[in-house]
């Protein structure tokens, strides 16, 4: 699987930890999710919802620059997990390329070995952040 560096670094931190702590490594993840933009914060409805999220989960994504596609999400400080997801996503996409992100594989979440730790439908729900994503930079090509 040919990821991005940057995702690539983020999966070998989950490599290195067992077990719960690697629920502890995605939960202090949650916290480095930056806050949107204004122009996004003051605009809501600019934002995508992820109904496959257990929580509420938006999304927004600039790819109007091929080769520097931007990452926005915003989900709840109660919902740590679903933040946790978005911001490995952002740290490991935010200033890709289309063709990088486009080219990250649909169950790419299976190398962070969290599947012992969160639940297959919380899974399900980082895979559909991909999918929006993927759909979003499609639109832009």
């Amino acid at each position: 699987m040919s990821l991005p560096a940057k995702m690539q670094e983020i999966i070998e931190d989950f490599g290195a930890v067992e077990g719960q702590d690697k629920l502890l490594l995605l939960l202090e993840l949650s916290d480095e999710l930056p806050p949107l933009p204004p122009h996004l914060a003051e605009h809501p409805e600019l934002l995508e919802p992820v109904p496959e999220c257990q929580t509420p989960l938006f999304l927004s994504v600039d790819a109007s620059d091929a080769e520097h596609v931007r990452l926005f999400f915003q989900a709840p400080p109660e919902s740590p997990t679903t933040r946790g997801f978005a911001s490995i996503l952002h740290q490991g996409l935010d200033g890709e390329s289309r063709q990088t992100v486009l080219g990250i594989p649909e169950d790419f979440y299976n190398a962070f070995g969290l599947a012992a730790v969160v639940s297959p439908l919380r899974l399900r729900g980082m895979s559909a952040m991909l999918g929006r994503i993927k759909r979003q930079v499609r639109q832009a090509s």
